[in-house]
């Protein structure tokens, strides 16, 4: 039994020390692309500044990594999670949807913002400065209502 079990966490030893060699890929766009939502709708600075702080991570193709993301499988896991996350919305890609896709989605933005169901619960744990307070909801709900008018 000893034995089994010391062969079972010398593979799992190399095992953790061989996936940190996958290679990672990185959500890093150096420059705003024309097709961000600023370049669709003027988005006051401060509902940007929310925006950027509390979404653009997952949803964007501008990920500011923290250091823990250079460790696999944690890098996996987010990576996952940005994929998903930029394919249910996408700002940096906003203006190459079409114009119902944008109405749903700001529509969609409210609500979660509204619900706070954004951001995740499990991104907060980690990122507490990327909690929206109620002001700040309440300006980005009002500046998709601007929208809609």
């Amino acid at each position: 039994m000893k034995k089994t079990l010391k062969w079972f966490f010398i593979v799992g030893l190399i095992t953790l020390v061989g996936i940190q060699f996958i290679p990672a890929d990185v959500n890093k766009q150096e420059v705003i692309s024309s097709s961000d939502i600023r370049n669709v709708y003027d988005v006051p600075d401060n509902v940007m500044n929310i925006l950027e702080n509390s979404c653009y991570d997952c949803h964007s193709n501008n990920t500011n990594y923290p250091w823990y993301s250079l460790v696999q499988p944690i890098r996996l896991i987010m990576d996952h999670h940005i994929e998903e996350g930029k394919e249910e919305l996408n700002f940096s890609e906003f203006a190459n949807y079409s114009e119902r896709r944008k109405r749903n989605k700001m529509r969609a933005i409210s609500e979660q913002i509204e619900k706070s169901k954004m951001p995740l619960p499990s991104y907060l744990w980690l990122h507490s400065d990327a909690i929206i307070t109620p002001s700040q909801k309440d300006s980005i709900v009002a500046f998709i209502n601007d929208q809609k008018n």
